[in-house]
């Protein structure tokens, strides 16, 4: 297996931190719009299976050109999802297996964007499942950890744990602080305003996918591991759309813990328009508000040493055990920053994303799971990974996950 890495940033760095220490590819190639990026993290890492490139992730056409020079036989897709198809259809004309962690954008419906969907996450790719299977070949999407470990706990939980699933809820919580800033989001924070501004998508088995105002429903979850009580709310996510797709589950969510504080910037930037993605002219330059606001933020990847605290990130399933009773499980997985900063450079939430696709990866160049066409992770076997992840290096990943019993709903 010979892997490209296209983004150098936090996620793209820490799976490459993740991936030297297994031993099941042969060459792991990272390229970036910026050289220097990738270069760095191969001289901190000192493996002789890693180089580094440069790449226009904007252009399917340079993103091709690289998989065949450096005869790339898996894609992990690793930079912000305004990228997905130029990188998607440049690993499909290379012939290379593609994964993301993020997919395609949607569009809100023009009408009623509170009530009905647009062009919703995933479906220009889904538009090319057929193209993909005719060739043979597979893009794996939406395998970071939400989505990604979640959706794969929401196969385990209907093929190991449930007779009857009334509600896969997807909840995200953390106490991670950022010491010295005001505001410093964990994560991209192009991202972040994509996915937090947009009208949250929720799915019902009798009403199909249908939206809702942005910040809806808040409710209080409880997370485990000293993390404790968070407030969270309905936000646009892959889940909701990838896990009707292959699970029985009668309703699908997504709640993530923003805080009021986030909640509170992230609707200033809304209100004044510096959410957009399209270009201003200022002073004769073009520019995206957005970016600016982005380059305006410190890089999330940089933030480790001032962050403590933990990341949760889980799956709360209703419905009916495989005793025939009724149940209410919480399978989730932790990140603690103290741990993911010693022994991997890499802060808890890039981190915790990354873990994933590298799993993934080896699942793959294993032959445990195998594909064609454009599939989320529910389409595979859930026992393989987690059992993979849960393991004791060197043989897994030595990452455990949790199961807990919560108070029917």
């Amino acid at each position: 297996m010979r892997i490209l890495i296209i983004g150098a940033g936090g996620v793209g760095s820490a799976a490459a931190r993740i991936a030297v220490r297994r031993d099941f590819f042969e060459a792991l190639i990272v390229a970036d719009h910026d050289p220097a990026r990738p270069q760095a993290l191969i001289d901190e890492l000192r493996d002789d299976r890693l180089s580094s490139a440069q790449v226009d992730a904007s252009d399917p056409g340079s993103v091709a050109e690289l998989i065949r020079v450096h005869r790339a036989t898996h894609v992990l897709n690793a930079v912000d999802p305004r990228f997905v198809m130029p990188i998607f259809d440049g690993a499909f004309a290379a012939g290379a297996t593609y994964l993301d962690m993020a997919m395609s954008l949607s569009t809100p419906h023009p009408e009623e964007p509170h009530a009905r969907t647009g062009v919703k996450l995933g479906d220009k790719q889904f538009e090319k499942a057929a193209e993909w299977e005719r060739a043979g070949l597979l893009a794996l999407v939406g395998i970071g950890v939400e989505p990604g470990l979640s959706d794969v706990f929401a196969r385990y939980a209907e093929d190991e744990l449930f007779s009857r699933i009334d509600e896969l809820a997807v909840r995200d919580g953390a106490n991670l602080v950022v010491d010295g800033y005001d505001f410093a989001p964990s994560f991209s924070i192009w991202t972040t305003i994509e996915e937090c501004l947009n009208p949250p998508v929720i799915f019902e088995r009798d009403r199909g996918w249908y939206t809702t105002a942005p910040f809806s429903e808040p409710e209080v979850f409880d997370f485990p591991e000293g993390i404790g009580p968070v407030e969270c709310v309905n936000v646009e996510h892959e889940e909701v759309l990838l896990m009707p797709r292959w699970t029985d589950a009668a309703r699908v969510t997504f709640k993530y813990g923003l805080g009021d504080e986030f909640i509170q910037v992230l609707q200033v930037l809304h209100k004044t328009g510096l959410d957009r993605t399209e270009p201003l002219r200022v002073k004769g330059v073009e520019v995206s508000p957005r970016d600016v606001v982005a380059a305006a933020l410190p890089d999330p990847a940089t933030l480790g040493d001032r962050m403590t605290g933990k990341t949760c990130a889980g799956v709360w399933v209703t419905g009916t055990g495989k005793d025939g009773r009724p149940r209410s499980t919480y399978l989730y997985h932790v990140a603690d920053n103290e741990v993911t900063m010693r022994e991997y450079n890499s802060q808890a939430v890039v981190w915790q994303t990354a873990i994933n696709p590298v799993i993934a990866l080896e699942l793959l160049a294993r032959g445990t799971w195998t594909g064609q066409g454009v599939l989320g992770p529910e389409a595979f076997d859930a026992r393989p990974f987690l059992e993979l992840m849960a393991a004791p290096a060197p043989q897994g990943y030595g990452s455990p996950w949790g199961v807990e019993e919560k108070p029917l709903p």
